[in-house]
């Protein structure tokens, strides 16, 4: 070859696009719990959304939608006030595409233990890995129905249009729309999760509605339709529906004073708001805010275990694929002994994460309130906290390749701590595991009975179990935070020793329950794990 004629320019011991993989087949933990948790039939729709979700069609649509962030209107050409966020197509076909496929509210007119939550929990999940910004409106209209429910008259006004799959956008009087989406509004400036410290008021009016005037710090999602919202009422904190267009097509006082500008997670609109003598309608009782809309926070709970699950696989995704294809130093990657390693913790990670989050969504399903009042909490904390470590480990894997924005990585890298802090952050939601453990006994019994499932099956997970039940006894504040990770880190040793295949158990047990702890960097599995096996049922292969 003469120099010159592009012997440079050749590429290769570079992966081929992933783009249509099969998402399930190398999902077996995701497969397996669909199953176990009672939605055998969703599979072969499920099937049909991996599809969508591994496509070059979809993955573009993820892409373009974060790298164009919504843009906010203030005010219109003439100097009119018009509060509208403008969003980048693909943003629309995200959401077009989940609620299409009835990953918001629909769920809610099943028929309990129909397997209808848990088959939403998956397809939420495959969504998640696809793009998880616009993952914020779909699980908030998902946890709108049951706090709606408490108020017949406003459940009869919202919820139709709530589990619509049609997904119309615009600010439009919500009875006239084929589709609605819900958010919710709680934190303050000077108060974050303290939201009993919220100043905005809320003033009776003599036809039975409320007007609000205060400043709300953290709104995401601003043009969704209706917003559950927290104010001072006469009679204390209290929650109230306030929809963004009136009954009579009149636009509600709510303003939007800036869109924040985020770590991640910037495909989605978040917002500063103002009520102005904006109009609600109270849901539930005068000082019962925070009981009232804990229903919608406990569903939000379950979507950020599902939401960090999901972020995860998307990484594992993205790293093996890689070292299957790549060579170093005279070997395929996926064939080196520690880079095995690597992969098989990543991979450990990912499934007992998922099989935790559709065992939650299950728990949904057949009404186990009990066991997901400290669940739920303890799940968040570990499954949120562990994702940015493993998503960080997954970009290494693919060295500098992973550092450049083409990759996907960064997009997964920066939206990988959001779950830990929506919601409640670290402390707040390891301090609500505590309070469940003080105040609710039977909520204790239900995790421990999940967890003395696998009783008797490996004696380290015995030995972490007793160490578990001294931790309870504990009730310490200070000490919150070990026991939310030792609950989670149970419930998922209990799952994994019950229903997935011993390479997988025996390594997370061996991991995670050894006297010198689970929390050491990715890829110091013990010697006997069977990493090569672990790799092997996470890689991604095309699809058919």
């Amino acid at each position: 070859m003469r120099n010159g004629d592009g012997r440079t320019h050749l590429v290769d011991n570079q992966p081929p696009p992933i783009a249509g993989y099969d998402a399930l087949a190398c999902d077996p933990a995701l497969t397996d719990a669909v199953r176990r948790e009672g939605a055998s039939d969703a599979l072969p729709a499920l099937g049909q959304l991996g599809q969508i979700v591994a496509s070059a069609e979809a993955r573009e649509h993820a892409r373009l939608a974060d790298a164009h962030s919504p843009v906010l209107h203030t005010h219109d050409r003439y100097g009119h006030r018009v509060d509208e966020v403008e969003f980048h197509p693909s943003w629309h076909w995200l959401m077009r595409t989940s609620v299409g496929w009835g990953l918001h509210g629909t769920p809610w007119v099943a028929e309990p233990s129909s397997g209808a939550h848990v088959a939403r929990a998956a397809g939420f999940y495959l969504m998640g890995q696809l793009e998880s910004g616009h993952c914020c409106p779909i699980s908030m209209t998902y946890a709108s129905v049951p706090a709606l429910r408490r108020d017949p008259e406003l459940a009869a006004a919202y919820e139709p249009g709530l589990r619509s799959t049609t997904y119309e956008f615009g600010l439009t009087e919500p009875s006239t729309k084929a589709g609605l989406l819900a958010g919710m509004s709680m934190t303050e400036k000077q108060g974050g999760s303290d939201v009993r410290a919220g100043t905005t008021q809320a003033k009776p009016q003599p036809d039975g509605t409320y007007r609000l005037t205060g400043h709300k710090w953290f709104t995401s999602a601003p043009m969704n339709d209706l917003f559950l919202t927290l104010a001072q009422a006469p009679g204390g904190l209290t929650c109230f529906v306030l929809p963004r267009v009136l009954p009579d097509g009149t636009r509600n006082a709510i303003r939007l004073e800036r869109l924040k500008d985020k770590l991640g997670n910037r495909s989605n609109a978040s917002a500063e708001i103002e009520y102005t003598d904006a109009v609600g309608w109270r849901l539930g009782d005068e000082g019962r805010g925070v009981p009232t809309i804990i229903d919608m926070v406990s569903m939000t709970r379950l979507d950020c275990v599902l939401g960090s699950a999901s972020i995860t696989r998307a990484a594992l995704t993205e790293a093996a694929h890689h070292v299957q294809h790549r060579s170093a130093f005279g070997s395929r990657l996926a064939d080196t002994p520690l880079m095995q390693t690597v992969i098989a913790d990543l991979a450990l990670e990912s499934e007992a994460a998922t099989a935790l989050a559709m065992r939650l969504a299950g728990a949904v399903d057949r009404g186990e309130d009990a066991l997901l009042r400290l669940a739920l909490p303890a799940s968040k904390y570990l499954v949120c906290k562990r994702t940015p470590s493993a998503v960080a480990e997954a970009l290494e894997c693919l060295g500098g390749n992973g550092y450049v924005e083409e990759s996907g990585m960064p997009r997964l890298y920066r939206e990988a701590p959001l779950n830990s802090i929506w919601e409640g952050s670290g402390n707040v939601t390891a301090l609500d595991v505590l309070r469940a453990v003080t105040r609710e006994p039977d909520s204790v019994d239900a995790v421990l009975a999940e967890c003395d499932a696998a009783l008797g099956a490996d004696d380290w997970f015995d030995r972490g179990l007793q160490e578990l039940r001294v931790e309870l006894r504990s009730r310490e504040p200070r000490r919150a935070r070990r026991l939310a990770e030792m609950l989670a880190l149970c419930l998922q040793g209990s799952l994994l020793l019950r229903f997935a295949p011993d390479e997988v158990s025996s390594a997370f047990v061996n991991s995670r329950f050894l006297p010198d702890g689970p929390w050491r960097t990715a890829g110091t599995l013990p010697a006997e794990s069977h990493t090569e096996a672990l790799l092997d049922r996470v890689t991604p292969r095309p699809a058919g």
